[in-house]
């Protein structure tokens, strides 16, 4: 497995924060609603503002390549790089990888790349791995809540826009990253229960919130809420290698705090189905 080595020093609408349900803000009566609407069918998805306006789209390009430049020349980048590069986290990847060249890349909740910060440098991330390293393939991305214009600057970065709401549920057929960063704890369950067989799980990486820091909620505030909306994510941690990421900058910190590397290894006889959920 190659990499480049460009960039790498010689060899509130919407809160982006590590999302845990709030104690008292929702009731467990008003579960089983919610759970009947993610099982919803996977259906067609447009922007709901389909306006177009070429000011703001140069506006949001400007934005974009702004953060992208920021994030490449900073300490953070510099640190998350060298990380990935180190054998342990290289042998990850290259287990995943196995045969095939390309791993491809899947982001999920993103959130709106013109009205806030955080999702910009999320995005500008995910857009500096595809180019600093050759084994990763094409960026698919998807979020209800992208308008149109945000659409036209994905499309203009590279990124293929998908056009229906997967909620999550993309089987891994081949190796793939879920890039995930700060996302709500039924996006991660809905992923992993899609994909619940060891030979699905073990082709792919999950990029977003600490699976321990979930797991230490229930322990340390028996949060039954967050039992309820992640009981796969709480199931799969015996099978897990979760890396942390270093964020060694206060002005990324909002962007890239409490997130992890998520690396599944599991035999293929194992049987998740006898896992108590």
């Amino acid at each position: 497995m190659a990499t480049t080595t460009k960039n790498v020093d010689p060899e509130e609408l919407k809160e982006w924060t590590v999302v845990l349900p709030r104690r008292g803000k929702q009731r467990r009566g008003s579960l089983p609603k919610i759970r009947a609407l993610e099982e919803q069918q996977q259906k067609p998805w447009v922007p709901t503002d389909l306006e177009t306006d070429p000011e703001r789209e140069s506006k949001l390009m400007q934005k974009m390549q702004i953060c992208i430049k920021k994030l490449e020349d900073s300490e953070f980048y510099c640190t998350f790089l060298n990380q990935i590069l180190t054998p342990e986290i290289l042998t990850y990847f290259s287990r995943i990888l196995g045969s095939e060249i390309k791993m491809q890349m899947v982001v999920y909740g993103i959130g709106s790349i013109e009205s806030y910060e955080p999702p910009r440098l999320q995005l500008s991330l995910a857009i500096l791995i595809k180019r600093t390293l050759n084994w990763i393939g094409d960026i698919e991305v998807f979020d209800p809540v992208l308008s149109a214009i945000e659409v036209r600057v994905l499309e203009a970065l590279g990124c293929c826009v998908l056009s229906v709401n997967e909620q999550g549920r993309r089987e891994a057929i081949k190796p793939t990253m879920f890039f995930m960063p700060h996302c709500e704890a039924v996006l991660y369950d809905n992923l992993l229960k899609a994909n619940w067989r060891p030979e699905l799980l073990n082709r792919m990486v999950l990029f977003g919130n600490s699976f321990e820091r979930y797991e230490h909620h229930v322990v340390e505030f028996k949060n039954s809420v967050v039992v309820d909306s992640a009981k796969h994510v709480l199931s799969i941690r015996r099978f897990t290698n979760e890396v942390p990421i270093k964020t060694v900058s206060d002005d990324l910190y909002r962007a890239f705090h409490d997130l992890s590397w998520h690396f599944f290894n599991l035999e293929a006889q194992v049987d998740l189905q006898l896992i108590a959920l």
